[in-house]
């Protein structure tokens, strides 16, 4: 059912333009030649003039993948030869919507054309159309690639006297990779993906997203695999005889390198099988939030000591012979070797950025990696700079495996959350928020009693002293499990409701929520006749199961006071389209063919003839923005 829900949605992101549903267009295009009147065998100037709206952008000729590059072509036109197509610097930027950098023009652009006429021409009036195919985005979401034209007149007179067209400087001249039938075609035209997301769709931005990977990189230092290797590892670079300062700081930055080499071949691994737009998609297939479940219970079971996660013995044995040559490749397969090692204590890391990665879509994965190893190697190059250091380290001990523990309750309450993303696509109702909630309670309080020594694990001693470290930490774990217990009798958890399933309906098709606000679900239909009869606009969300943005826009920016007063003015309806039942692909293509996006979350305000008044693509933690799209009465454009 989803392998048919993406078809569908791909299908109508590259047929787009050739249906109504293309109603926002930020881009007007416009033609002029220079000169209007030529002699057979002569060559004209086409000036083919972009116009953006506000903030929206469209991509370069020669913008690398995944946005849809501009491509130009001429309408054929038997009086007219392939022409050259040029255009001015673009814009090279880091792009929000791709997590990739850019070429990107705003505002005006002017594309130049030099076109030629046939020696053969007939004289008389022809009309010149430039063809255009592009993709529009702003920093907040992308329009899936259209299709346009503009036109111009031009007389052919074999009495007309003309100059060879001048290119300013600053043109370049884009070179294609072939020509189809005398018309220029692009360098590179893959068929159009789906469209992306909005940014706002993300759980954070690109560059939280990066910090949070760091800062992962740098957690992962202190676990059982890694810290005791750190005075290990120094001791081999700064104990050589006859090494120089600079000969060991540079081996230890080739070591670092080896850790950064093996994990962001991690991140480019992902990003190549499943493609930047493939990985959004598959953010709420059952089967891989299934398979992230799976290797999130095994990590964790490892680190609480139900079994050891080890490579094979004869890899590393391979590899740590390799790494005793010494030389700059030595010490890079030693960094790879060391990466491997400690893999049963980073993977839990490692697992769970690539999981948010593929919720979030893009190049993710890749950036996430190297910000992820950049975290984990940079102690071993620091300590190297500055190796007094080494002996304010503090030593290897039990608070290790106690870090270990702890760290294995954490990745088994992520795991739920995966399990429960199958639960709501597939709607069986078996992890309802109650028995959710119910089970973060135990999982989260259970560090809190290990840390406290209620739990035999290892770690801990009988009769072991209490420190305050450990005492407040516990507290703390105590102290969120508890805050969790009201979330089960119906009240709202705040950034945590957006990761735990929403209240169950009361009733078929229809569910309260706090603040009184009353949803109808997946009832289209019916909501546009309830509409008309109560002489009242719709509001429309386009919601998913497994959206965590989703969640949460409905459970703290919905339930606010001044929000939730201006939507009890409007039939609320929510339409899921992330599910594996017939009303999931209906809303999906609803969404498609009525506002060209499969992004979610989406809202829009109809009236009850199904005209659309206003859209806003994304979640929002501003309720000024949120309540200006609300108040919004006229057409949107």
């Amino acid at each position: 059912m989803k392998l048919r829900i993406f078809v569908i949605a791909a299908v109508a992101a590259a047929c787009a333009s050739h249906t109504e549903a293309q109603k926002i267009d930020p881009v007007r295009w416009k033609l002029e030649l220079e000169p209007s009147a030529a002699a057979p065998g002569a060559e004209i100037l086409g000036r083919l003039t972009a116009s953006l709206e506000g903030d929206w952008h469209v991509y370069s000729l020669t913008t690398p993948r995944p946005p849809i590059a501009t491509t130009i072509t001429l309408a054929e036109n038997p009086a007219l030869g392939a022409p050259k197509v040029y255009q001015p610097k673009p814009q090279r930027k880091m792009d929000p919507n791709f997590g990739s950098e850019t070429e990107t023009f705003g505002g005006t652009v002017v594309f130049l054309l030099s076109i030629p006429v046939r020696p053969d021409a007939a004289a008389g009036e022809v009309e010149v159309t430039a063809q255009v195919r592009y993709q529009a985005c702003d920093d907040k979401m992308c329009l899936p690639p259209v299709r346009r034209s503009a036109s111009a007149a031009l007389r052919i007179d074999p009495a007309a006297k003309a100059a060879p067209p001048a290119i300013p400087a600053g043109y370049v001249l884009f070179e294609p990779a072939d020509k189809r039938g005398g018309v220029s075609a692009p360098a590179s035209a893959p068929p159009p993906p789906p469209p992306p997301p909005p940014a706002a769709s993300g759980a954070q931005g690109f560059g939280p997203f990066l910090a949070v990977a760091f800062g992962f990189g740098l957690a992962a230092i202190f676990t059982p695999c890694v810290f005791p290797m750190i005075p290990i590892t120094m001791s081999f670079f700064l104990n050589r005889e006859s090494a120089t300062r600079g000969q060991t700081v540079f081996q230890a930055a080739l070591f670092a390198l080896g850790i950064i080499v093996l994990f962001t071949s991690l991140g480019l691994l992902t990003t190549a099988v499943l493609g930047p737009f493939g990985v959004v998609q598959l953010g709420s297939n059952p089967w891989v939030n299934g398979f992230i479940a799976l290797v999130f219970s095994v990590f964790a079971f490892s680190l609480l000591g139900a079994f050891e996660i080890t490579i094979p013995s004869s890899v590393l044995t391979r590899l740590d012979r390799a790494s005793q040559g010494g030389g700059v490749a030595g010490t890079l397969l030693m960094g790879l070797t060391f990466s491997l090692t400690s893999f049963a204590c980073v993977g839990p890391f490692v697992g769970t950025l690539l999981a948010a990665s593929v919720q979030s879509g893009g190049w993710r994965p890749a950036f996430g990696m190297l910000a992820f190893a950049t975290g984990l190697a940079s102690p071993f190059f620091l300590l190297a700079l500055f190796p007094s250091l080494l002996r304010r380290m503090p030593r290897s001990g039990g608070w290790l495996a106690r870090v270990k523990v702890v760290l294995g309750f954490i990745i088994l309450a992520a795991a739920l959350k995966y399990f429960s993303n199958i639960d709501q696509v597939m709607q069986w109702n078996l992890l309802t928020r109650e028995r959710f909630l119910s089970a973060w309670v135990v999982l989260f309080a259970l560090p809190g009693l290990y840390l406290f020594g209620l739990l035999p694990l290892e770690g801990v001693k009988a009769g072991e002293k209490l420190g305050v470290a450990r005492l407040l930490i516990g507290m703390a774990f105590l102290v969120f499990s508890l805050s969790l217990v009201p979330g089960m009798f119906g009240a709202r958890l705040g950034e945590v409701d957006a990761f735990v399933p929403a209240p169950s309906a009361h009733s078929p098709g229809r569910a309260a929520e706090p603040g009184g606000l009353e949803w109808m679900k997946n009832q289209y239909d019916a909501a546009l006749a309830k509409a008309r009869e109560q002489n009242k606009l719709l509001f429309v969300s386009f919601t998913g199961y497994a959206c965590t943005n989703c969640h949460w826009m409905k459970a703290n920016m919905f339930t606010r006071p001044e929000v939730a007063a201006v939507l009890r003015d409007f039939i609320l309806l929510e339409l899921y389209t992330d599910g594996a039942d017939d009303a999931s692909e209906r809303n999906q293509k609803l969404q498609q063919e009525r506002f060209s996006t499969i992004a979610i979350p989406y809202y829009a305000l109809m009236d009850g003839d199904g005209k659309v008044i206003a859209t806003f693509a994304g979640a929002t933690r501003d309720a000024r923005q949120f309540l200006e799209f609300l108040s919004r009465r006229s057409a949107a454009g």
